[in-house]
Parts: structure tokens; sequence; C-alpha cells
């Protein structure tokens, strides 16, 4: 029999948690594209449920089979380990645009790169400095990224400013695909789901609700 889950009875059912509507829409959104569960010999990040890695679900207390995580469980987890954790909840709340974007990478690519990504992008976009200081590609969103991410706004409008970073996310996210496909060919056994699934996911609709970053 498995060992029970550490993991606190999950709290997504009715909002008893108090997450916001576009919290939710995101694990919606994220949950539409990942499967239940798999173990492909191909996939380094071994045994697989709801999208959620065995390494993962671990560092986030659950310790039956992975067979037997279910989805409340895995959506515990998603705003623990990809919203929380990499500093992610203030943007998705305004900006669910890039929100979206970076919560959807991260749990496909990791947070890390997704964090990097998103400063990355920022740093293409300011003018070589003119319109607002660059931010350190470190991978650790706060108050200097956050500065910068609203430097952009002022200069481009938070909608457009959202568009952009959108897109540059996944164009990166598309190139790191490539290159783990020339890397490993093993790779190239999830290639055509991760196009068709992770890039160009996120419609640009949700942009126009984005607001200014309130610093």
């Amino acid at each position: 029999m498995p060992a029970a889950s550490n993991v606190s009875q999950p709290r997504i059912k009715g909002g008893k948690r108090g997450l916001s509507a576009a919290v939710l829409a995101i694990l919606a959104s994220v949950f539409a594209v990942e499967g239940g569960y798999v173990d492909n010999p191909h996939d380094p990040g071994g045994a697989t449920n709801h999208g959620v890695t065995v390494a993962v679900a671990r560092d986030n207390g659950f310790r039956g089979d992975m067979r037997t995580l279910t989805r409340e469980e895995a959506a515990e987890i998603y705003v623990a380990q990809y919203i929380d954790k990499p500093g992610y909840a203030e943007i998705v709340e305004f900006d669910p645009g890039v929100g979206h974007e970076l919560v959807d990478t991260g749990v496909n690519a990791g947070p890390g790169r997704a964090s990097r990504w998103l400063q990355e992008s920022l740093n293409h976009f300011n003018e070589r400095g003119a319109s607002y200081a660059d931010v350190a590609e470190d991978g650790k969103i706060g108050r200097g990224t956050l500065a910068a991410y609203a430097g952009l706004q002022r200069k481009r409008g938070p909608k457009l400013a959202c568009e952009l970073l959108v897109k540059s996310i996944d164009a990166k996210q598309a190139q790191h695909y490539m290159r783990l496909a020339s890397s490993r060919s093993s790779f190239e056994t999830f290639m055509v789901g991760w196009f068709r699934t992770r890039i160009g996911n996120v419609d640009l609709v949700e942009c126009s609700h984005a607001k200014r970053i309130a610093l």
C-alpha cells in the first residue's frame, strides 16, 4: 500500500484558500495541457503525474506512489513551487498574461529559466539603458526586476509591455527546446508536443488586463 501523502489536504475547490481568479485560470490552463501519470524512459524527469515530476513532488512533501497524486494535490504543488516560491504571485495579479507565461514556462522548463528569460527580455527592451536600468539576470525576482518591469510599462504601456514579454519569453523557450533536441536526440520525442502545447499557448488577449505596477 502506498505511503500516505504529507501534503495538506488540497483547498483549491471552492476557493477556500482564497486563490484569485487569475491563479485559478492559470492552473486550469496548465492542467489542460498536462496529462496524467507517465514514466517515459526518454524523460530525465522520471515519473510524472499531472505535470508534476517525482523530484518536485518529493520536495513538496508528497511521499506516495506518483500514480496516486491527485489533481488537487498537484495544484497545491503548482502554487507553492511555480507561483509562490519564484515570486510570481504579484506579477500574476498585475499582469495575468506575463504571469501565465512565467508559470507555464516554469512548469515545463523550470522557474529559474523562466525568471532569467524575463530579466533578459526586460534588458533587451530598455534601449541600452535609456528607458530604465538593466536588471541582474540572476533568476531571482525582486524589487529590481519589478522596477525594470515598471520602466517598460511606462515606456510602452502595460498592454504592449505584456505582449513584448510574452513573445520574448516564448522565443527563448523555443530556443531552449531546440538546443535540447540538438544536444540529445532523445528529446526529439517531445518536440512536437512542446511546440504544439507550450509555444504560443498564452493568448495575447490576456494582455488587455495588464495593470501598472505599484512600487
